[in-house]
This record gives C-alpha cells, structure tokens and sequence, in this order.
C-alpha cells in the first residue's frame, strides 16, 4: 500500500470518528443548543408591525391579510419604515388608506366572529419609524413615534410578550433599543428585551446585524442575510409563494399563489380586497412573520422548532453571529434541522426549508380567502373553521401527554364539530422534524390516521439515528402529532390540533 493510500485511509478513519463522536453525543441526550422554553401565555398574541410598505406591493398584501385576522391578534402599532428598497421614505397613509377600507367591512366581519377593532382604533396605533436609512438615523435626538410607540408598547403591564414583525428595516427597532438602554437599569433593558419576540423577514437594512450583536438576549428569527435581497432565496419565508420567482420550492403547487387566484377569491372581495394589489415578485413575502401567530390550532408562537403557517426554525449560532438565534441550518449528524421532509404535489418527497411553509398552503389560503368572504356575505353564506375536541378538551391548545414505550395512547377527536353543519375529514400525522431542539426525537406509529380516533404507540424515546451503531439512547424524548380537520365547504377549511407526547422508555 503507498503512502498516499495509507494517508487516505487514515483521513477517513479520523472522519468516520468525528461522526461516530457527534452522534454519539446525540444518542445520549446532549443538547446542541440550550433553547429558550415554550412561551405559555393565554390569550391573543401582541403585535407590531414595522413595514417599509410603499415600496413595492407585496407589504400592502401582508396589510390586507393582517387587516382580516385583527380579531386574533392585539395589533399595538402599526410602523411605516424604510429599508434597503426604500431608503429615504416612509408611508403611513398607506396603512391608513387600508384600515379606512377595513372598516367599511368591520361591520360584516362581526357577523362571522368577535374581537375586531375599530378602524379608527387601528388608524390611532400607525406611526412613522425612522425617516431614512439603516443605523445612520439612529442614535441620540433621533427619536420617532414609532420607536415611542414600540418602547409604550413594551413596558404596558401585561405578561404577554410583544412580537415585533420585521417586513422591511430594523433601524427603528434599534432606535427603540437605544433609548431605552440609555434611559434604563441594565435590569430594565435586560426585561425589556426579554419582552420581544422578533420575526425579521431576512435583513432589509443594517440594523439587524447590529442589534443581534448589541442584544444578544433577544429573542430573534431570521436567516442573517446581505441586505441586497441576493441571499433571499435560502430563506425559508420564501415558500409562502416563491415557486414561480425563487424557483426554490420544489414540490410545492402554486395554484393557490397566482395573480388568477387571488384575482377570484381576494380581489372581487369587497372594498378590502379592491386594496389587495398584483404582486410584482412574489405574493406576501412578510406574512410568514405573522402568520404562524393565528390560532389555528398550531401554536407555532409558542417555540420557533414547533413548526407551522409561518414556518420552522432551530436554535443554533450562524455564520457570521456571536450567539444563537432561531434560524435555518442544523445538524445533519443528528437529522435536527430546520428543514422539513414533505410530499410534494407530485408525490414525491421533498426536504427543505421552505416546505415547512408551502406543507400548509392549500390550508392558510383557503382560510385568507374564507374570511375575504367574510368581508361581504352573511353567516349562512359563508364557510368557517371547525371546532376541534381531542379527549374531551376543546379549543386550540397543545395537550401534553405521558407516554412510555410500547404502551398505547389513544386520541379521539370524535366529538369535533363544524359550526356550518358540514361532514369532516380528519388526518393524523408524526410531525416527526417539530420540537427537537434540545431533546430527543421520539418514534411512534399510528393506526387509523384517517378516521376520527387514533392510536400512537411510542416505539423508542429516541428515534434511531442515521449511523447505525453510532451510539446508545438515554432519556425519554418527545414526539409531536398534530390533528388536521378539514370540512367540506367552500373553500374547505382546516382547524389542527397539536398533541405532544413525553416518551420515556418502557418500565421493566
């Protein structure tokens, strides 16, 4: 044998350890990443919206669908930025021309639910952030109303947690950091900012970075980015529509993502939909920063790795940061990444990290559109979500279950109705790639996934790993299943239900 092969042979063998090392710290229950806990507070998550809209029509979208789910949200502020794409501008009377539009259909909307607020409620919380571009309008004497109505919004006494939704710039974000750092006890700022929950629709201006690195408590999602808009094709809000554009949502079915479909069923709704645009790139690119807030049954707010409409994240440091966020990547040894492996409308399987949005498509559309429908027809006429009961315990919350290996659990969902009368059909599945920051992913199976009872049985508290014989398991682990019922109006609409069992191994 040369020398050469020796070396290469001795290369593989140093390699083959590492893995055999690295998995072997998985199998035995060693966190990658400590990730903050679930957040558990009750009622409607709080929001702030800081949006460079005016600069192209895809803000204006987000504005509109926004506008028709204001009954599940407490929308604090409304903030017109700037951002890369629009540097020296702001447009509050924008958000003002659609609210106004909003309340013409207020009225018709509470025939359908309740908890809307008023137009002129909504008109009172929009703001101008920062006037021009990134950190350079930031610093002392700099203040603008929307970092005051941020920093207000903040410090109310209310135990819920403040999300702020980036759709453009975070200079005014920053802003907001600032003064309160330069104002406040380092005790103050540091509950100030565990009070932020942070969704940034990639970096739109050079605030990001810097408030990451400023504030590394912060609770933050984003996938780090130049702010030239040529990395936003890795990014994982990309797959609410960016099959046609991004050409990166393989296996998605773009149907429900064309300018013919929402001309249909968004457009022709009323007054509202008359301020729904065409859209130039793609449709909506900062609805995911909101969208897994709705309470559909998902609680995706609850922790970023739980997955749901507005995608799936892990916890772990990326390239270029001094500390972990929620963002995209992972362990491949371990399989524990932010990517999703789903059918694709071809039946094929497909992994990546915008399927964990494109998955729900069919589902967050036809729900935008049921509640279009909302804004110009009566309760009769009209279609609405199905009410979901697992064991007796009804409404949207996340039930936890103890489980022990090869012991049963059974689920029933029987007593589910539909507020329209309708037939349902149910679906269960192994959410298999949610919640597994920090823990072991668990193995069950189910029987009957398609009726209204099933049974899971858990087969392993730590599923296996890739690498055979790369290491043993110790630890109960965690499987999360989620219920899917979909009615059989127009359009069909899906309510969910997540059930999170803590498998421990079976007692001898």
């Amino acid at each position: 044998m040369n020398r050469w092969c020796s070396s290469r042979l001795g290369w593989r063998a140093v390699v083959l350890a590492a893995i055999v090392v690295a998995l072997a710290g998985y199998a035995t229950g060693q966190a990658p990443s400590a990730a903050p806990p679930a957040d558990e507070f009750t009622g409607r998550p709080r929001v702030v919206i800081l949006s460079d809209i005016g600069n192209e029509p895809d803000d204006q979208m987000s504005l509109v669908r926004l506008l028709v789910y204001s009954n599940q949200l407490d929308i604090e502020a409304l903030v017109a930025t700037t951002s890369v794409w629009q540097k020296a501008a702001v447009h509050p009377e924008t958000m003002r021309a659609l609210i106004q539009a909003y309340g013409k259909v207020r009225p018709n909307l509470m025939l359908h639910a309740n908890g809307w607020p008023t137009a002129e409620e909504l008109s009172d919380r929009v703001f101008s952030g920062q006037p021009r571009y990134g950190l350079a309008s930031t610093g002392t004497g700099r203040s603008s109303e929307g970092a005051k109505a941020l920093i207000r919004a903040a410090g109310r006494d209310d135990p819920r947690p403040l999300w702020i939704c980036l759709w453009g710039g975070a200079n005014t974000l920053a802003q907001a950091l600032i003064e309160v750092r330069a104002t406040r006890t380092p005790e103050e700022l540091k509950t100030f900012v565990g009070k932020l929950r942070v969704y940034s629709i990639s970096d739109q201006d050079d605030a990001g970075a810097w408030i990451r690195r400023e504030f590394p408590g912060l609770f933050y999602i984003a996938m780090p980015s130049t702010q030239a808009g040529d990395e936003y094709y890795y990014a994982t809000w990309t797959g609410i529509s960016g099959d046609l554009y991004y050409r990166n949502c393989a296996g998605a079915d773009s149907r429900t993502v064309t300018n013919e479909w929402l001309e249909a069923n968004i457009r022709s709704k009323g007054p509202l939909g008359k301020m729904y645009p065409k859209f130039a790139f793609i449709m909506e690119g900062d609805t995911p920063s909101y969208l897994g807030l709705i309470d559909n049954g998902l609680n995706a707010w609850r922790r970023p790795d739980w997955g749901g409409w507005g995608g799936r994240y892990v916890y772990r440091t990326p390239r270029g940061e001094t500390h972990a966020i929620w963002t995209q990547g992972g362990d491949l040894f371990s399989r524990v990444t932010s990517q999703d492996t789903v059918r694709g409308a071809d039946g094929r399987e497909v992994t990546s990290d915008q399927a964990t949005i494109w998955r729900w498509r069919e589902a967050y559309q036809n729900d935008f559109a049921a509640r279009m429908d909302w804004t110009v027809a009566d309760f009769q006429h009209a279609n609405h979500n199905p009410a979901l009961s697992v064991n007796g315990e009804k409404g949207t919350a996340p039930i936890v279950i103890e489980a022990e290996v090869g012991r049963p659990v059974t689920l029933d969902a029987s007593a589910s109705r539909d507020p329209d009368g309708q037939r349902l059909h149910f679906r269960w599945f192994h959410y298999a790639e949610a919640g597994t920051t920090g823990t072991n992913p668990a193995a069950v199976t189910l029987a009957g996934t398609d009726t209204a009872t099933v049974v899971v049985t858990p087969t392993a508290a730590c599923r296996p790993v890739w690498l055979p014989g790369a290491g043993r398991c110790s630890g109960s682990g965690t499987a999360h299943v989620v219920l899917e019922v979909t009615d059989e109006g127009t359009p069909r609409l899906t309510s969910y239900r997540r059930i999170i069992l803590k498998v421990r191994a079976a007692v001898p």
